[in-house]
């Protein structure tokens, strides 16, 4: 009984002590080779394994960085940015109009606001802004075409008399005994080159006509839906942002439209004055076709740097047809109203846009004059004006900051 509760209190016998002694352990595994074979995947046993079902070894490795595979892939892509280009460059005149039509809208913008604070409802302000759209493209048809329709007519049926006065002059006649003018002429004429070189000429210039007009027509009516659904267009662009830069975006998106539109719609205010003045001036001087060379003197304006400069040269050209002392009349009054212009009447109509540096404006618009011509010189502005809001607003605090 000793011996039981003592083995009861301390949970051993006496001969525990043997189970002690360490047992022996599990026989050592076998060690694994240095460079062992990797597993075959499953139902794919390797070459020279008795029962295998692929006798001729396992697959390789992928050709993903295969140098031909890379090549060909590279290609690929070269492929598609070429591909891509020439689509852009196909539709380059058609997006060159979408541009057009949605700066036009923008600057027209701020008068169809301007009336719906006067209590019209949106589609009747841009309804009556646009017919004032169309109504100048009707009477620049009007004032233009008649003049030119009708020297033309003039210069045809006087052609013949200054064949003949130059047959009389002395020089022509000693000239045509020299080289045979006369007689190469006559051949030219007979010979029919004349008429296919007319004929294709005046093909070309019709075609040329032709695309005006629907140019034209084309920016009117993309004008008219960008101005009727801008408002659309813009909330549509801004949910396109994260929703954590949406409300920043939204601010900065707005304040660009409200400054663009406002150097738009200032610059066609301060070409609409010019434009009236010299039809004004013109008047009193008696000079022909004013009302044409005053619309001329106005879409030149738009024209950065030298537009202003362009109709100067047009209309006093014509004064100086008149007589000596209109066309000196003209070339002062140009030079006296462009000083009016720069200092007094710009500066207080853009007041509401952004102030663009003088070497920014030139930079711009030999920029965008040598991407897209008179267009591109036209939207240069803008863009730069743009820009430099977003360098003024965005890059230039966040540098603060660092």
């Amino acid at each position: 009984m000793v011996k039981r509760d003592h083995i009861d209190r301390t949970g051993e016998s006496p001969d525990s002590t043997q189970s002690h002694q360490p047992a022996p352990g599990p026989a050592a595994a076998p060690r694994a080779p240095e460079n062992p074979q990797p597993a075959a995947p499953q139902g794919i046993r390797h070459a020279g394994q008795p029962d295998s079902p692929l006798p001729f070894g396992r697959p390789g490795r992928s050709l993903a960085g295969n140098p031909f595979v890379f090549g060909f892939t590279a290609a690929l892509g070269v492929l598609t940015a070429w591909l891509l280009v020439q689509a852009l460059a196909a539709i380059g005149s058609v997006l060159v109009l979408i541009v057009v039509s949605l700066f036009l809208a923008i600057g027209l913008n701020p008068a169809v606001e301007w009336l719906e604070r006067r209590g019209l409802p949106r589609p009747l302000a841009i309804s009556m802004v646009f017919a004032g759209v169309i109504a100048f493209f009707v009477g620049f048809g009007v004032a233009i075409v008649p003049p030119l329709t009708t020297q033309t007519a003039e210069f045809v049926d006087q052609f013949p008399g200054y064949i003949a006065e130059l047959q009389n002059h002395p020089r022509v006649r000693e000239l045509d005994r020299q080289y045979q003018l006369l007689e190469r002429l006559q051949q030219y004429l007979v010979s029919g080159d004349m008429g296919r070189q007319v004929f294709g000429g005046l093909l070309g210039a019709a075609g040329k006509v032709f695309s005006a007009v629907f140019s034209a027509l084309t920016v009117l009516i993309l004008t008219l839906y960008f101005l009727a659904s801008l408002r659309s267009i813009t909330q549509f662009g801004y949910r396109l942002v994260p929703a954590s830069r949406r409300t920043r975006i939204r601010l900065l998106g707005d304040e660009i439209i409200k400054r663009i539109g406002g150097y738009v719609a200032g610059n066609l205010f301060i070409s609409l004055i010019a434009g009236v003045t010299t039809f004004l001036f013109l008047s009193i001087l008696r000079v022909p076709y004013a009302l044409p060379l005053a619309i001329i003197v106005a879409i030149t304006d738009l024209i950065p740097l030298v537009g202003a400069t362009i109709g100067a040269a047009i209309v006093t050209l014509v004064g100086l047809f008149v007589s000596l002392p209109v066309g000196v009349a003209c070339l002062v009054f140009f030079i006296v109203y462009q000083q009016v212009e720069n200092y007094l009447i710009a500066p207080r109509v853009m007041l509401s846009s952004v102030e663009v540096p003088a070497a920014a404006t030139i930079v711009a618009a030999l920029i965008g004059g040598t991407l897209l011509g008179v267009v591109g010189a036209l939207l240069a502005i803008p863009v730069a004006a743009a820009v430099q809001l977003i360098l003024h607003e965005v890059t230039i605090p966040r540098q603060d900051h660092h």
